[in-house]
């Protein structure tokens, strides 16, 4: 089975789903636009064949040189990971004729106000929102929302530019810091605890399911690089905490029409136990939550993925072991890293729960927190018990001190 894979070698995960790939037996065709040599080497050692274009930008350019390079391959599956290169992705399958998300499917999982409509027609609880691409739109959407307001693009991903809005002020300075955007979503902003749904799927039938929590939500440590982030991957699924997320991703799967792949919904649990619709991608997690969904069931799922969309199944055993908590830590302090003060004592005592741990080394320079996720290192620790994880969990956030100067 040929499949071919966009950009194989960036975002830093995908060499992972490559990899993936060919190990359930696929021939992974790699398109992209950088040199072989500076593929990963997880990316090259997968690979059958490499193709880099000039330039991703011109969509029906990369598909001729797409068609020339296959030289009358037999391809079963174009595969794209990457949100900016959805659209090539189902351009491509439409020129060939391949199963999977078509351009009209795509734009309901990209464009976050489409998408809302979707889900509310199905019935199901989203924010107030609305579409703006001027001034005089988005001031018209507030007033329809109500503030406390969300401004973010349309096509978004993570809180970049995105913006609350708890006044008439906040929102004309929201509006000012995003003139570069064409199209934004103005929307309602919720109360409440901020969570994942994920799933892989193959032919409309969940094969794994995930609830993540957010502690704290992305826009708080988005604004505070003090702060380090826990995301929290729970184990019983069927306790009142997630319960509400999932039936409520059950029921924006069937809404969207979503078949195959990796699905990442993000959504709000408000203090009555309402869930409330965020948003939803037809691509896994960033941020390293495809490690920590694996530490939490010792699986692989980027190989769980791959076959999923290649044979339409998953053989492993994704029976949660775990609650798994992945935590990002950010260096106090300008310059080189000097110090990680609190490690030896807590992998003293919660060694034996901490599944794995990379921090920037001493002696290097700290990473700049806004353009590295996982900033200056992240760490998993895991336990059957929810309450003993999180509690490891804070432990490592408080204890732990990377330390720059």
């Amino acid at each position: 089975m040929h499949v071919v894979y966009l950009s194989p070698g960036f975002p830093a995960e995908m060499p992972l789903f490559v990899r993936g790939l060919a190990q359930v037996g696929a021939k992974v065709l790699g398109v992209g636009d950088q040199p072989a040599g500076a593929l990963p080497a997880d990316a090259r050692e997968a690979l059958s064949d490499y193709l880099q274009v000039s330039s991703f930008g011109d969509e029906a350019k990369v598909v001729e040189e797409v068609r020339a390079w296959l030289r009358g391959r037999d391809v079963a599956r174009v595969e794209c990971l990457w949100e900016r290169l959805m659209y090539l992705a189902a351009r491509m399958r439409e020129a060939f004729g391949l199963p999977g998300m078509s351009r009209a499917q795509t734009a309901i999982f990209r464009d976050k106000e489409a998408m809302k409509v979707a889900v509310e027609k199905a019935g199901l609880r989203v924010p107030r929102h609305g579409r703006a691409r001027s001034t005089q739109e988005a001031w018209a959407a507030v007033e329809r929302c109500g503030y406390p307001a969300i401004v973010k693009p349309i096509d978004g991903a993570g809180s970049k530019d995105t913006y609350r809005c708890n006044d008439k002020q906040e929102f004309a300075d929201a509006l000012a810091k995003v003139k570069h955007i064409d199209e934004l979503s103005v929307e309602e902003f919720i109360e409440g605890e901020e969570l994942t749904y994920d799933t892989v799927c193959a032919d409309s039938r969940i094969l794994f399911e995930n609830v993540a929590w957010y502690r704290p939500k992305p826009m708080i440590l988005a604004q505070n690089p003090w702060i380090s982030m826990q995301n929290v991957v729970l184990r019983d699924l069927s306790h009142e905490f997630p319960r509400p997320g999932v039936e409520l991703g059950h029921g924006v799967l069937k809404a969207l029409g979503f078949q195959t792949g990796f699905t990442h919904m993000e959504w709000f649990r408000t203090a009555k136990g309402e869930a409330v619709f965020g948003e939803i991608g037809g691509r896994p997690p960033g941020a390293r939550l495809v490690h920590a969904m694996n530490y939490a069931c010792d699986i692989d799922l980027f190989r769980g993925w791959a076959e999923a969309v290649c044979y339409g199944r998953l053989s492993q055993d994704t029976s949660k072991k775990y609650t798994a908590s992945m935590i990002f830590k950010r260096a106090q302090g300008e310059g080189t890293v000097r110090a990680h003060q609190g490690l030896r004592e807590l992998m003293q005592k919660y060694g034996q729960h901490v599944a794995t741990i990379e921090l920037t080394p001493i002696g290097e320079p700290k990473r700049d927190w806004k353009k590295v996720v996982v900033g200056d290192g992240w760490i998993v620790v895991r336990h059957p018990d929810q309450a003993t994880a999180l509690q490891i969990s804070e432990r490592f956030v408080n204890d732990l001190r990377i330390v720059a100067e």
